[in-house]
């Protein structure tokens, strides 16, 4: 069953043509080549996939393109060349929290998150906002200081 599903990524209107059941990731890997969204346990247990759908960080292996209708939809693409992305992106880079490059754009996506709605986190909250985030190369040490350098840097861009 085929059926035409609007939605906006990264600020630009998307109709979507096919199963609503195809999954977002495919849709946005594939269809719309935003391939910084990555693939993978396609469980929504790694946070790879991890994306901003209408203000809430999920995992986009697990939701259906049919379940995005209306859906304002952010990837690392539509944040990496805004201030708050570059900051983000900058402190992982200075902080050494870039080894293997995988898991990266899910976890900049959970500290724009977080840093968005909470400017000065404790190293707790940190913890807690990228726990849906798997690093094999890094570890979180210095994922953690990333952040945290981040909202330092970030100051009043924050708020």
């Amino acid at each position: 069953m085929h059926r035409q599903i609007e939605f906006r990524v990264n600020g630009n209107k998307v109709v979507y043509s096919g199963d609503p059941l195809t999954r977002l990731v495919d849709v946005l890997r594939d269809d719309l080549r935003l391939t910084g969204v990555k693939e993978g346990c396609g469980e929504g247990e790694c946070g790879a996939c991890s994306i901003i759908k209408d203000g809430r960080l999920v995992t986009s292996c697990i939701i259906p393109v049919g379940a995005c209708l209306g859906s304002d939809i952010l990837t690392i693409e539509g944040i990496r060349d805004t201030e708050k992305g570059r900051c983000i992106v900058e402190a992982f880079r200075d902080g050494g929290a870039v080894q293997c490059g995988f898991c990266i754009p899910g976890m900049v996506m959970a500290a724009y998150v977080l840093l968005s709605s909470n400017p000065a986190p404790t190293d707790e909250e940190i913890r807690v906002a990228i726990s849906g985030n798997i690093c094999r190369c890094t570890g979180y040490d210095l994922i953690v200081e990333s952040i945290r350098l981040a909202a330092e840097r970030g100051g009043a861009l924050w708020q």
